[in-house]
């Protein structure tokens, strides 16, 4: 053999070898690759005063700016009263949130249910019972506690939120869902809207209300002050919960009030009910809250009968009857001497103020004196002109007028709207399909406690060997072509 074949013999075997080398090395340096993160849930029960709602939410298990992206999946209504009705009866709070659970493992895929956390959140509701008798407060949670925690799920607890802790996290749902925190931009990621107001929050429920907004002056008192850190902003927050100024609370201290002026022990006549309108109480139904100053002698059986008289200017007198709206020298205050900075930009209304108004249809940006009109002559009409009108409403009808004049006291009295801050405030259920409340900012905020997550580890190959190792492969092939081309023109020689 020439010298000529020997090298071509030479660079075959060479090539034959280093693209085995190749691609054993291509297969066996194999690392740590990432997938990308999966989807996480989360479920809050808003265990109010006067119903129970359990919410599914999803979000993707890497953060934006260390907060999650959450939107909400599902949302179920528990059948029943809140559970603080359940105070003689603790095992029927937790019985009763089944039905919404198993609903819940039907939407979560069942290998993230154990992973899926689970939080209850009771208001106004527990906070009263708990004041009234802390042990039956104690009995409802454990009850509920057993109930959720025979689900396949992350049960972090049952726990009464502060005033504070639930107007500011229904702030964060509000303005979250309205793409003042943070919005998906054009250029396909999040963003932090430049030179966008944050909107304030109020919020009615059945036992509490609650007003949270960004002031444009230093807070005075740090006992009303939030701070939360979201999507890489801070926000420094004015916010204060009013226990017993919920609107049955104070529909029931109304009532109690009017009792106790009125000069027959048996008899309520009622300025805020329709005139025609009869309805029967007992003592202990009407005196067995702590927001009710009870009598000094009480008489538990006895029944009283409440009679509607449609009288809206003295109903109103009635209601401004049940606040304190003096403040101290050299200070600003919204009732009750609670301070409170002048509010400020604009508000979203939900909840007891939203459903009010949307029946009286008041919820399209009305302007005050239209308000006032409409609530006027709602409240002048009599009991059997209603019930004409509102055939299906009659359950609630008899208490529209006292909710709309006590919603009005509140607004415009209590935290000081004026006709020229009115136009401000917008009365919604929902924004973005998803409703206001403050279980979406829980979970919000929730999502700022949890650790970075590790991704997901699986072996493969890493991409910048992988390249490497092709490269190679293909140069040796290519080598080797041509060293075939080279062999066989020689031999032609």
């Amino acid at each position: 053999m020439d010298y000529k074949a020997k090298a071509v013999a030479g660079l075959l075997a060479a090539t034959f070898v280093f693209g085995i080398i190749a691609l054993i090395l291509s297969v066996v340096n194999v690392k740590d690759v990432f997938l990308p993160p999966s989807t996480k849930y989360g479920l809050v029960f808003d265990a109010g005063s006067t119903h129970t709602a359990l919410y599914i939410y999803r979000w993707p298990a890497d953060k934006e700016n260390g907060t999650g992206i959450i939107s909400q999946v599902e949302a179920c209504t528990v059948s029943g009263p809140g559970i603080s009705s359940y105070a003689d009866n603790p095992a029927g709070a937790g019985a009763s949130l089944k039905p919404c659970l198993d609903k819940a493992m039907k939407i979560i895929p069942a290998e993230q249910q154990r992973e899926t956390p689970t939080y209850l959140g009771a208001t106004a509701g527990m906070r009263l019972l708990r004041e009234q008798n802390s042990t039956k407060a104690e009995q409802v949670f454990a009850e509920v506690a057993k109930a959720i925690s025979k689900y396949p799920v992350d049960f972090r607890g049952a726990q009464i939120l502060t005033g504070n802790e639930e107007g500011s996290f229904g702030w964060i749902t509000v303005n979250y869902l309205l793409e003042t925190l943070v919005k998906y931009s054009f250029a396909e990621k999040w963003e932090h809207p430049r030179d966008t107001e944050v909107l304030g929050a109020l919020d009615l429920g059945g036992a509490s209300t609650q007003i949270t907004f960004q002031p444009g002056v230093p807070i005075e008192d740090k006992n009303t002050s939030v701070f939360f850190r979201l999507y890489g902003t801070n926000y420094l927050l004015y916010t204060h919960s009013y226990l017993c100024y919920g609107q049955t609370q104070a529909l029931k201290r109304l009532l109690a009030a009017l009792h106790q002026d009125s000069p027959s022990h048996q008899q309520i006549l009622h300025p805020c009910y329709p005139k025609g309108y009869q309805e029967n109480v007992s003592m202990a139904d009407l005196y067995n809250s702590p927001c009710v100053h009870a009598p000094s002698t009480p008489k538990p059986a006895q029944v009283l009968t409440v009679m509607g008289t449609g009288d809206p200017t003295v109903c109103t007198t009635s209601i401004q009857k049940l606040f304190n709206f003096s403040c101290g020298a050299n200070r600003t205050c919204g009732f009750d001497g609670v301070y409170q900075p002048p509010v400020r930009g604009q508000f979203f209304a939900f909840a007891g103020f939203y459903y009010t108004f949307h029946f009286l249809n008041l919820t399209h940006q009305q302007s005050l004196s239209h308000v006032n009109s409409t609530v006027q002559t709602f409240c002048s009409k009599n009991w059997t002109e209603l019930v004409e009108t509102f055939p299906q409403q009659k359950g609630y009808l008899h208490t529209y007028c006292s909710v709309a004049i006590y919603i009005l006291t509140l607004l415009l009295d209590g935290y000081k709207f004026n006709e020229h801050t009115w136009s401000s405030i917008h009365f919604s259920r929902q924004a973005a399909n998803t409703d206001i409340g403050w279980t979406l900012g829980f979970m919000l905020n929730f999502t700022n406690m949890i650790p970075t997550e590790a991704l997901e580890h699986v072996k493969g190959h890493q991409p910048s060997l992988w390249a490497g190792a092709v490269s190679f492969i293909v140069l040796a092939i290519v080598a080797g072509l041509v060293a075939i081309f080279l062999h066989c023109f020689w031999k032609t020689k």
